[in-house]
């Protein structure tokens, strides 16, 4: 299939119409079936290995799900989601499913490298479906506006892979932040040091000098996709590993800050940030080579947001650790520094503190002030299943892009401080460009290469 540009100016993009702007990049027919609760969502798996097998599993599960088609660009993983949906349609490339598939499909799921989310995502909703993108939105803070823009304008469904979002853990933290249980909010305190992480998917690097050919299994054109072009190398890519490359990923903070951020700030409803600053691990900053080809093993970034009336003060920080960087041992010391939770939330209030460990239930501090405060009851709820239901007409899905991308741009900006450490970032939101330090912006978005361009990056 010939490949042809994503054409797009640099100030609609950077002013969040690029939507609206794109070039269509395919001959993709528009269309947006109306579906109500007694019919059949069609739907499609682009990215069908590791989390996208657990992806299309989750949504074969859901009793109302047709999946009609799927796509990899690594065969053998192709060949077990075929094996184990043999209804399906098969495809190498997103773009051919695309244009084939036509009004054959009502949503698809995007779950492929950070790098490609936004050019499978935007065409889809511009084809008129419904979509659920893995973690983060997108790769660049850019790409995050576009997508969020051109999802609310076309009105179609769509839901963020924050699958924690939806447990009772998660859903209680946001109701006790929201009722005001711990009084106003003074400091945040976010982290995830996460057992393993680095030795197994944080890598050093930089880049082998020399490559060698893709197996025959894997389609390494597609799966660069966006990306600029680099030889194969075994281990260190294809699968997970992507993740510790800037091309391909968006680092630790960007691949899990939106689980840690999403009840935070939900709770809070929070809005863009004043500023953002970040320090990392010091061999990484002193490591030209390291510096322009992976991400850091560790950060500390401090966002300064807003104020609002569930805040102590015109402004709140709030600071994300990870890798070697760990909150300040008397705050975890209000729960307990030798079992203080991995991944983790803890918001400072005037009344109190609230613990929110990744995945667990939220924890109320000091616990004697507490014993009898109550837990709201809440209905179970499959993040999956729920954006499917609302595809057929249910109630609005609790990560939709338009609740989600902000949230998501604002911890991409903490990938961009990253990338300048030890310098406060003011941000202007409305214009998408930092006053202080226009040197900067051009970490906000990136140019595809050749065959996948969005111009004027």
């Amino acid at each position: 299939m010939k490949e042809k540009d994503f054409t797009v100016s640099r100030r609609d993009f950077l002013l969040a119409a690029a939507a609206t702007a794109l070039a269509p990049p395919l001959a993709l027919r528009a269309s947006k079936r109306k579906l109500g609760p007694n019919d059949k969502l069609n739907h499609a798996c682009i990215g069908v290995g590791g989390m996208g097998w657990g992806d299309l599993n989750q949504f074969g599960k859901h009793s109302k799900v047709n999946i009609v088609a799927l796509c990899d660009v690594d065969s053998v993983r192709l060949k077990k989601a075929s094996e184990a949906f043999p209804n399906a349609r098969t495809y190498t490339d997103w773009r051919e499913l695309l244009e084939k598939e036509g009004d054959k499909i009502d949503s698809v799921n995007v779950t492929v490298p950070d790098h490609n989310h936004f050019a499978i995502a935007v065409n889809a909703i511009r084809a008129g479906k419904h979509v659920y993108c893995q973690k983060p939105m997108c790769h660049d803070v850019a790409e995050v506006r576009a997508l969020t823009e051109a999802a609310v304008k076309a009105g179609v469904i769509t839901q963020l892979g924050t699958q924690i979002a939806a447990t009772k853990g998660d859903r209680t933290a946001v109701r006790w932040i929201k009722e005001g249980a711990i009084g106003k909010i003074k400091h945040a305190y976010l982290c995830s040091n996460r057992p393993g992480a680095v030795e197994n998917y944080r890598l050093v690097g930089p880049r082998p000098a020399e490559g060698q050919e893709a197996p025959l299994t894997l389609n390494w054109d597609l799966w660069l996709g966006t990306a600029p072009a680099r030889p194969f190398s075994p281990d260190i890519y294809h699968p997970s590993k992507w993740r510790a490359w800037q091309d391909f990923g968006t680092g630790w903070s960007g691949d899990i800050g939106c689980h840690i951020f999403d009840a935070v700030w939900k709770g809070l409803g929070l809005k863009p940030p004043k500023s953002v600053i970040a320090e990392v691990q010091k061999s990484w900053e002193d490591s030209p080579a390291r510096r322009a080809d992976t991400w850091p093993q560790g950060n500390h970034i401090t966002w300064t947001f807003p104020g609002n009336k569930m805040t102590e003060s015109k402004t709140l920080p709030l600071e994300w650790f990870d890798g070697e960087f760990y909150p300040p041992e008397e705050i975890r010391a209000l729960y307990s520094v030798a079992d203080y939770p991995a991944e983790s939330a803890m918001l400072i209030g005037t009344k109190g503190a609230l613990l929110i460990p990744h995945g667990g239930f939220p924890v109320l501090l000091p616990k004697t002030s507490f014993e009898n405060y109550k837990v709201p009851e809440l209905p179970d709820r499959n993040h999956y299943h729920h954006f499917v239901d609302a595809c057929l007409g249910g109630e609005k899905t609790e990560s939709h892009f338009a609740q989600s991308g902000p949230m998501t741009e604002a911890i991409l900006l903490g990938t961009v401080a990253i990338r300048v450490p030890g310098k406060l970032l003011e941000w202007d939101a409305a214009r998408m460009k930092f006053p202080n330090n226009p040197d900067a912006e051009r970490y906000l978005s990136r140019i595809y290469r050749d065959g996948w361009r969005i111009a004027g990056l």
